[in-house]
């Protein structure tokens, strides 16, 4: 298993050792030991599975009282999956990373608590599954807007297709009293 540190502290990219031959592949998707190793110390308590068609776009979401991290890959087809830091007084808040989750390059994304996760879809179809290291909490969800111009993602559709919830999401500003506020790691 090979783990690259993204430049948003904490977010991580994962790839699996893929073991394959004429028959097909095995892989471990995750290994509780194994993962706390190479820093991804956090407990999982719920796995989700969504569906999506091309240019869907999911996101950006998170959860304030309950938040989550999120180990996320994507099993058939691709997408682009983006982290954003929204924690208030963190030196990357309001920076962004991306990359592309697929069921080719086996990629995992883990998005610790206390950033939003959103993403688009660039295949005809994308299965993604994600752990969750709390549980889906409805009302304690906030949407930030995927097109917020001051985070600035760089999305690779122009028009995605998107739920009510998403088209009415705020920009990252309208929600800082709500947001989650950075703590800083004694050295």
């Amino acid at each position: 298993m090979k783990v690259t540190p993204t430049r948003l502290p904490g977010v991580v990219i994962v790839e699996p050792a893929v073991h394959g031959d004429g028959r097909g592949f095995f892989l471990e998707t995750y290994h509780q030991r194994k993962y706390r190793e190479a820093g991804i110390p956090d407990a999982f308590v719920q796995d989700n599975h969504s569906h999506s068609k091309k240019h869907t776009l999911r996101g950006l979401h998170a959860q304030l009282e309950h938040p989550q991290g999120k180990l996320v890959r994507a099993v058939k087809g691709e997408m682009f999956d983006v982290a954003v830091d929204i924690r208030v007084g963190s030196p990357s808040f309001g920076q962004w990373v991306g990359i592309t989750l697929s069921g080719d390059n086996f990629r995992q994304l883990y998005i610790p608590a206390g950033f939003a996760h959103g993403f688009c879809v660039t295949s005809d179809e994308v299965d993604v599954e994600y752990k969750c290291t709390d549980f889906y909490a409805p009302g304690d969800e906030i949407s930030v807007a995927w097109n917020d111009r001051q985070i600035g993602i760089e999305w690779p559709v122009r028009e995605p297709r998107l739920s009510d919830k998403d088209k009415a999401a705020s920009p990252l500003a309208a929600l800082l009293d709500r947001l989650p506020r950075f703590e800083a790691t004694p050295a």
